[in-house]
């Protein structure tokens, strides 16, 4: 089907030439165009005149009458002026105020930015791609002077025609609809050269920014549209749709009633004064958000309780964040029915309609003022947060809230929280290690391993190439194993389990009390819309059910066996399957979705195998490795066999670590994308759930192998365990696996911070944003755009992306799993977390505030799914660090030598206690050392409890092995059950909510009742005062129709008032009744509407007065909220 131009396809208004729109569409686009030609008659609020000089034709020989491409706005019922319910603009912006910050007028706000690109595809094919443009001219909600053609705008405030082709007109005081640009058969031409996937795109890009109008929002596009490059569209919320939005959404802003703050005394307020002077040189200098000692009453915004709120100027009354939120939950519900059937900026981001959409920032973070006033949020957060500098400051949380959003601002409290509260648990880590090194010297065990005059002999490390040792040659490794290895350990351990019961429960009282002063208790969960492959695949279900049941009822089979099936019968079809609700399924079942968790079972199993495999590739690198340097002739490269081969090992688990973390962050999303979520909180949550599981197991599994499995399973003397009959299972060092798992975890943690949180973090931003640059326009456009300062929005748009918190999340779960998890043979561990972190809060400001897009102010009472993780790997770290000190660790088999075997009460003689015996004679053939001679040594000793070669159970496990495991399992169940009850003990003892806090929710809720009771006393003496006027005299009132416009509470032009074009009879918010009422109720009603403060006629019992008509207008207002 194509739609062509009838002959007369021009038509004349206010003495411009308008083309109708003729475009040459494939089959596919047809119904687009259809679309189209639909949604220009059923523009919400414009009212179409039928004209009869063209009509548009269709091949079915079907002619409709054309839409007329003028109309004018009606007046408000309340001041009787043109009020459109948006308007666009052509002018190029930044015009007035801060550059880039508002529309060409100077007065409005840029809240939001579209992006798309256009893209050449031939000569002529841009002009070519704003023919079909529906273009709205309106007059805005200022007085509009003058205007021409060509893209000028008018400085006072007046919208231009946008200067994108040819034949555009402006009407002051009206609203023209363009459909076309130009005329003639070099259109035509350029018409059939453009693709017509970039036509339908445009269409529904046209058709969505028609919404957004119908919405209310106020649109300016740039001047003059390039022919290559981004294209931006700027939205503007006026007050009305701020005021309905806000108050849709539920946002809580201060009233004008406040309270002052219980004043402390005595010990107390000496106290605090003293703590906030020692703490004023770490304020971060930035104003105050609280006025001193006052605190302001909060109440969800309400367009009838105006008068409570401080309004200053309606223009800043709402921050840009709170602007920015408001729009973008606009364009997430405008929906693209007619063209798409997509609902969303989401949505059409992801079908490529739009490149991007975005707030804008405040400006240049670069400060250029010197007084803290002058500058915005932008440069304050830059200056006080973002710099290195300011390392040592107190975070402005509060600030961060007001710009980014409640989400973000709990994101940087909490860790915030974090860090403060590793300084502590770093300082007793460095106590604990400074045990260690001041007694190392005198730590006997050690001194035992060390004395050559023991003269241990020790059975090789491995077969054949390897000979007998002596145990004083692993001194080193014996001394640096009691630095972490020490019984202050164990009370590390508790004390890092307790710890984390504490931070936990300081985080909550921490966030409840962020909830309060950021006016979010009792705040409800916003109501969220499917994401767009959730969308999309509805979309494909519904239409592939459609198309069978229409292949079902028709007679397809017939038509093609006679051949009299057309093309105008083929696009019928499709015009009728377009046509179809998008309801006809409402949701997806688990049978849409078993096919994506199948899939998500089986990778996630072979994730784990991939896991578990790299870390027995390394396994075997070190058994390889190990038997390769034993076998040099070389004494050093034998001596430093167990060192280099750990390194090394470490180094290689690390990089593998790094590249399967960024694979399973992909592999995560896209096994998320499989599960089809409907909502972004649900996607959000699974993908949170994958990403941690898989990246918990990669980065712990290595510290958990030679935590827990290394040397358990290697065998003895005579009998050990071989890898591919070739290489026997590593052993642990003489002085225990401790040291080697101090080792790991240091360097992977290090590593991690180091590379992937930092370097990463810095040079991938940077990496992204040169070949952004490299990717930039020709030379030509270049030199225009120096020749002009760059907007906010261009500006802005070179920035990358705000992907989410995930990523931030992630990499402090996973460090607070090294700090707490194994912990006890790491208690320098917090050390470097705290260091870490103090860097990561300035790059992760410095990344929010210079190198990232602003993303949307979204709200959070709380942390989410993340709070639930840390407090599983709280009680996780408990098992963990029980284990590793009973297991790992020499602690127990110490405590049952000494206290069961030792004759002295001593720790003399441990290591003698803990080697067996192994003759010689008994090692299989071809494992004995190559150097060995027969009759040099006929007993070597190993690390086990085992019975000696001469008893009746040779190398069986001895008696001493049964008490030690016991031991062991006792500690295991002891430590458990004495820290959990010690952590319970601590959040009983914290309560979740501050006294203070719960005072002042109760005095709010006190203060509030009573405003509104004093209101609702006010309104009905009010009301009482009104009808007793009314009902009086009968003839007296005639002269006095409308005597409740005399109150000063009743304001015809109140801000409250009906939004324009929503009509004042069909929205019953209420209106106050006049006197005139009483004579005549209803009918003889045509004066403006006089609008009302908030009351509600509830509880008015209707006594007013003597009137007939007194029942009547009871009736009438029982349940009118006025």
């Amino acid at each position: 089907m194509t739609l062509r131009r009838s002959p007369s396809s021009a038509y004349a208004a206010g003495g411009e030439v308008f083309p109708r729109a003729n475009t040459a569409l494939s089959e596919s686009s047809s119904i687009h165009s259809d679309a189209l030609y639909h949604l220009a008659l059923e523009l919400h609020g414009l009212g179409l005149d039928r004209s009869s000089s063209s009509y548009w034709a269709l091949d079915d020989d079907t002619a409709h009458p054309p839409p007329p491409l003028r109309t004018v706005v009606g007046s408000s019922p309340v001041t009787g002026s043109p009020q459109p319910q948006g308007s666009i603009s052509g002018g190029g912006g930044g015009g007035g105020g801060a550059a880039g910050l508002y529309f060409s007028d100077g007065r409005r706000k840029v809240d939001y930015v579209l992006v798309f690109h256009h893209r050449r595809h031939g000569g002529g094919s841009m002009r070519a791609a704003m023919h079909h443009r529906l273009s709205i001219i309106s007059n805005g909600n200022f007085p509009t002077t003058a205007a021409a053609g060509g893209g000028s705008s008018d400085t006072s405030g007046g919208a231009a025609a946008p200067g994108e082709g040819g034949g555009g007109g402006v009407c002051v005081g009206e609203v023209c609809v363009e459909l076309g640009g130009g005329a003639g058969e070099q259109q035509q031409q350029q018409e059939e050269e453009e693709e017509p996937a970039e036509r339908e795109v445009a269409l529904i890009r046209e058709e969505f920014e028609a919404n957004l109008l119908e919405a209310g929002l106020e649109i300016e596009r740039d001047g003059e549209l390039k022919s290559h490059g981004p294209c931006f569209t700027r939205l503007h919320a006026p007050w009305p749709v701020l005021s309905r939005e806000a108050e849709f959404l539920k946002i809580k802003v201060p009233t004008k009633k406040g309270y002052e703050l219980k004043e402390e005394s005595g010990f107390n307020a000496s106290m605090s004064a003293a703590w906030r002077k020692l703490n004023q040189p770490f304020q971060p200098n930035v104003p105050q958000q609280e006025h001193g000692r006052t605190k302001f009453l909060s109440h969800c915004f309400s367009r009838d309780k105006l008068h409570l709120y401080n309004i200053k100027s309606k223009d800043t009354f709402f921050d840009n964040a709170t602007r920015g939120r408001i729009v973008y939950e606009i364009l997430r519900r405008t929906v693209c029915v007619r063209t798409c059937r997509s609902m969303g900026i989401t949505t059409l981001i992801a079908k490529g309609v739009y490149d991007s959409a975005f707030p804008v920032h405040d400006g240049d973070y670069n400060v250029t003022t010197g007084h803290s006033e002058e500058r915005n949020d932008r440069q304050l957060l830059h200056e006080e947060w973002a710099r290195y500098g300011a390392f040592y400051k107190y975070q402005p949380v509060d600030l961060i809230r007001k710009y980014f959003g409640e989400k973000i601002g709990l994101y940087f409290a909490w860790l915030g929280v974090y860090t403060q509260l590793l300084v502590p648990a770093s300082v007793v880590g460095i106590i604990v290690f400074g045990y260690g090194v001041a007694t190392v010297d005198t730590n006997v065990p050690s001194l035992e391993m060390c004395d050559e005059r023991q003269n241990f002999t020790m059975c090789p490390l491995c077969d054949g190439a390897c000979d007998f040792w002596h145990l004083s040659t692993a001194c080193g490794t014996a001394r640096a194993s009691h630095l972490f290895d020490n019984p202050a350990t164990v009370f590390f351990a508790i004390f890092m389990s307790l710890w984390a019961a504490l931070f936990l429960e300081h985080w909550k009282r921490r966030q409840i009390s962020l909830s309060h002063s950021w006016d979010l208790t009792g705040i409800e969960d916003d109501e969220e819309h499917p994401r767009p492959r959730y969308e999309t695949i509805l979309l494909q279900k519904t239409q592939k059910r459609a198309k069978s049941k229409k292949k079902r009822k028709s007679e397809p089979e017939k038509r093609e066996e006679d051949g009299t099936e057309t093309g105008k019968d083929r696009w019928r079809q499709k015009l009728l399957l377009a046509a179809l609700p998008l309801t006809a399924i409402k949701k997806l079942t688990w049978r849409d979705r078993m096919p994506g968790y199948c899939i998500n079972l089986s990778s996630i199993l072979f994730m784990f195998g991939l896991t578990f495999s790299a870390v027995f590739g390394v396994i075997v690198y070190r058994i390889t490795v190990s038997a390769l340097m034993a076998m040099s002739p070389d004494p050093e490269t034998k001596a430093n066999v167990r060192i280099t081969v750990t390194a090394t090992a470490v180094l290689i688990n690390l990089v593998v670590i790094l590249i399967l973390d960024e694979i399973y962050g992909a592999v995560a999303v896209w096994l998320t994308e499989l599960e089809i979520p409907k909502t972004d909180s649900t996607f959000e949550e699974h993908l949170i759930l994958k990403a941690f599981l898989l990246k918990f197991m990669n980065a712990y599994a290595p510290i958990f192998y030679v935590a827990f499995f290394k040397g358990r399973f290697a065998g003895r003397p005579g009998n050990y365990v071989y890898v591919f009959n070739d290489y026997r299972m590593e052993e642990c060092a003489p002085g225990g696996c401790l040291i080697e798992l101090c080792i790991q975890l240091s360097i992977i943690m290090l590593g991690k911070q180091l590379i992937q949180n930092n370097i990463f973090e810095i040079g991938i931003p940077k990496l992204k944003k040169l070949m952004k640059k490299l990717k930039d326009k020709g030379e030509e456009e270049r030199e225009e755009e120096r020749s002009r300062p760059p907007q906010q929005w261009n500006l802005d748009y070179e920035l990358v992306p705000f992907e989410g918190l995930t990523p931030e999340y992630m990499e402090m779960i996973i460090q607070f799993g090294f700090v707490s998890l194994f912990v006890a043979s790491f208690p320098l561990a917090p050390l470097f977390a705290l260091l870490n972190n103090v860097i990561e809060i300035r790059l992760d400001a410095k990344k929010f505030v210079t190198e990232l897009r602003r993303p949307v102010a979204v709200r959070a009472k709380d942390i989410g799914i993340w709070y639930n993780i840390l407090s599983g790997m709280g009680k996780f770290s408990v098992i963990i660090n029980a284990f590793v000190i009973s297991f790992t660790s020499d602690f127990i088999p110490r405590l049952v030598y000494q206290y069961m075997y030792s004759e002295t009460g001593s720790m003399h003689g441990f290591i003698d206690h803990t080697l067996s015996y192994f003759n010689v004679s008994n090692f299989k053939p071809g494992t004995v050392p190559h150097s060995y001679q027969p009759g040099d040594i006929t007993v070597c000793r190993y690390k086990d409890y085992r019975e000696p070669p001469w008893s009746l159970e040779a190398y069986q496990f001895s008696k001493q092995y049964w008490c030690v495991l016991a031991a062991r399992l006792a500690f295991v169940i002891l430590f458990q059950n004495l820290v959990m009850f010690l952590s319970m003990l601590v959040a009983w003892l914290i309560p979740d909510v501050p006294k203070t806090i719960v005072e002042q929710l109760k005095r709010e809720k006190t203060l509030m009742v009573d405003v509104f009771l004093r209101e609702e006393k006010e309104k009905f003496q009010l009301i009482q005062s009104l009808f007793a006027g009314g009902g009086g005299g009968g003839a007296n009132n005639k002269d006095h129709p409308s005597s409740s416009s005399k109150d000063p509470s009743c304001q015809p032009g109140d801000p409250a008032g009906p939004l324009p074009g929503h009509g004042g009879g069909g929205h019953h918010h209420g209106t106050l009744p006049s006197a005139g009422l009483s004579q005549g109720g209803l009918a003889g009603d045509t004066g403006p509407r006089v609008r009302c403060r908030a009351a509600s006629f509830s509880q008015f019992s209707g006594t007013g007065g003597g009137s007939a008509s007194s029942p009547s207008i009871k009736k009438d207002t029982t349940h009118t909220a006025v």
